[in-house]
């Protein structure tokens, strides 16, 4: 089995530093490992996405954050600085999304270039369905790609979070 073949979990733990050894601060360090588990999500989430709702994992980010607004939507500009896609690009997945029918545009009332975005009734549906299988695979990223050490990190990022 290759390296590219092996699970995180199969692969030898990196090597840490001693504390006064390390170059980068706490801070930095857990960052980096954030991105690092938050890469190892994306990777398993592409598939899972696709099998499930038939969109790209981009266009899937779009759908999370719409679903997050009840029934008021966003406005492009907004889901375009949120995601920090530019707005040609977005335009494009807006586009696909509407064809499948999982949102709809409308103008914003008072602004005739203003262009807002909404969730359809099918698409919040659809992430009611595949919610829990797509939060279990979040679930089994993080858990697969991450080791004692990192979780520590993390933690320590963010000390007051396990006090809620």
């Amino acid at each position: 089995m290759s390296a590219a073949d092996a699970s995180p979990a199969d692969l030898p733990e990196c090597p840490m530093a001693e504390s006064g050894d390390r170059l980068l601060p706490d801070e930095l360090r857990a960052w980096m490992l954030l991105l690092a588990a938050t890469g190892a999500v994306e990777q398993r989430l592409r598939s899972v996405v696709k099998e499930t709702l038939d969109v790209s994992h981009d266009e899937f980010l779009i759908l999370c954050l719409l679903a997050e607004r009840p029934r008021s939507g966003l406005r492009m500009t907004q889901v375009a600085d949120l995601l920090g896609r530019p707005k040609t690009r977005l335009t494009y997945q807006i586009a696909c999304l509407q064809r499948a029918g999982l949102v709809s545009r409308r103008s914003v009332c008072g602004d005739k270039r203003g262009v807002e975005v909404v969730l359809t009734d099918r698409a919040r549906e659809q992430l009611r369905e595949t919610s829990v299988l797509l939060a279990g695979t979040v679930r089994k990223a993080l858990a697969d790609s991450m080791g004692a050490e990192q979780r520590a990190a993390l933690c320590a990022l963010v000390p007051d979070l396990d006090d809620s």
